[in-house]
């Protein structure tokens, strides 16, 4: 299990799913699901489309619910002629709380480089919230035994230069690019691999003492039947959860998954 003082962050991704009514719905049977007890043993955050923001924050102010609103993406620059972008002061005015930064997703689709991972994270944390950053491998990288070469350069871009206490407080998320909405799931003992290196690589740039506090997720394919299993690594402190986020009864079995443990 992680460090008591990393408290485990469980994320839903809803990536293009739920229009604003559904995501009401899905919050709502969520919250219903939930005790104290779950709030006070992990955090949750929701991060629906962008059209179902401003419905999901009123929700919770609403009805005073524990969840963290998220957002699945940024542009780092803060206003200008960006067509279809959507800002970080745009999304701290929605109370966000965590904005996922370099989805593979992203990556891999739109070309997302190094380069404009930097600049969201710099936006993200500039603007008061927190960054969600997203490192993972292919499948032809994995079996080629590139992931350590390619996961490394990924968190240095994402790192190096920044403030030891920003680092501290921001979340890497390792998505496997192989497993996210394959079935296929890295092993336990594999994705704590990958983890504890992903740590090591912060402890190089930034010092023992930031590696420790900073949480490191695992996201792909998480499921209520892998949790418990996952979340038992020493450097597993939460997951970036992907389909099994959509409906309400399974990501609730899966932030509670200490309850199977």
């Amino acid at each position: 299990m992680p460090p008591a003082d990393r408290r485990p962050l469980i994320s839903g991704n809803w990536k293009m799913h739920h229009n604003h009514l559904e995501a009401i719905q899905v919050v709502q049977k969520l919250s219903y699901r939930l005790t104290s007890e779950d709030y006070e043993a992990v955090d949750v955050s929701v991060h629906p489309a962008f059209t179902a923001l401003r419905s999901i924050q009123l929700l919770i102010d609403d009805q005073r619910i524990p969840i963290a609103l998220g957002a699945q993406n940024c542009h780092w620059d803060p206003k200008g002629a960006m067509t279809g972008e959507i800002s970080v002061p745009m999304l701290a005015k929605l109370d966000v709380v965590y904005v996922i930064v370099g989805h593979s997703e992203r990556r891999e689709l739109f070309g997302e480089t190094d380069e404009e991972v930097r600049r969201k994270i710099e936006s993200v944390i500039a603007g008061g919230m927190t960054p969600i950053v997203c490192v993972g491998e292919t499948l032809e990288e994995r079996e080629s035994g590139a992931t350590d070469a390619k996961i490394t350069g990924q968190v240095e871009a994402a790192l190096t230069g920044l403030p030891g206490e920003q680092v501290a407080e921001l979340v890497v998320a390792y998505e496997p690019i192989w497993a996210i909405g394959t079935g296929r799931t890295a092993t336990p003992d594999d994705a704590q691999t990958t983890i504890a290196m992903i740590r090591q690589v912060v402890a190089r740039i930034c010092g023992d003492e930031v590696a420790d506090r900073v949480r490191i997720q695992y996201g792909g394919s998480v499921k209520a039947a892998n949790i418990a299993e996952l979340m038992a690594q020493p450097d597993i402190d939460g997951a970036l959860v992907g389909g099994a986020s959509l409906d309400p009864d399974e990501f609730a079995r899966i932030v509670q998954y200490r309850l199977d443990g």
